[in-house]
């Protein structure tokens, strides 16, 4: 059966499950971005169609999290492997995973969700494992993920091509390293032309 139910919000942001179609998600750290900060863009993008203002904050938040707010916990190399190795785990179970990085205060994942596979069945289970799992290895406590996540429908080929080109690309673009290779929470050089994991 598929689960697909199209647009919705968890009162947080809008989301729109396509049933099997690839998805481009983020999901960032707690501390990340204060609370303020996105209540002042939104009532600056309140006049924008609801298209216009997803776009425009999902740039501002990009922007935002790559100039390395916050905690920068994902950048603790334990902290980092965790989720890495999250996100592998769930490739075949939950989804059909194409592209992934974890960055030191966010994640992207570009993922076809199989059947019956929820936004939310992919989002909670790596934030609630990956919580657990890093707040006992590094000592911590408390909220580690912010409630939420970003979505984003995938086009078509050309679309998931530039999607995927981005996500592997982004710590060289945010400052991180200088070859896409050398950051080691990525799917660059992992993923071969058969869509498998190397």
């Amino acid at each position: 059966m598929d689960q697909s139910r199209g647009r919705y919000s968890r009162g947080y942001l809008p989301h729109i499950d396509a049933g099997s179609a690839t998805q481009f998600l983020t999901f960032r750290l707690a501390d990340s971005l204060p609370a303020s900060l996105i209540s002042a863009w939104r009532c600056e993008l309140s006049t924008k169609t609801d298209s216009e203002q997803k776009k425009e904050m999902y740039s501002r938040i990009e922007k935002h999290l790559d100039q390395g707010h916050g905690s920068l916990l994902l950048r603790n190399p334990v902290a980092g492997k965790i989720v890495n190795e999250a996100i592998i785990f769930y490739n075949g179970k939950k989804y059909v995973l194409h592209a992934w990085c974890v960055m030191p205060n966010h994640v992207h994942l570009l993922v076809t969700p199989l059947p019956g596979i929820t936004l939310t069945d992919i989002v909670r289970p790596l934030k609630s494992y990956t919580s657990k799992c890093i707040h006992e290895a590094l000592g911590g406590s408390g909220r580690l993920w912010q409630p939420d996540f970003f979505d984003r429908l995938i086009r078509d080929s050309e679309h998931h091509e530039k999607v995927a080109r981005y996500i592997e690309w982004n710590p060289v673009k945010a400052g991180l390293c200088h070859d896409p290779s050398l950051w080691p929470f990525t799917s660059f050089g992992r993923i071969g032309h058969d869509g498998r994991l190397a």
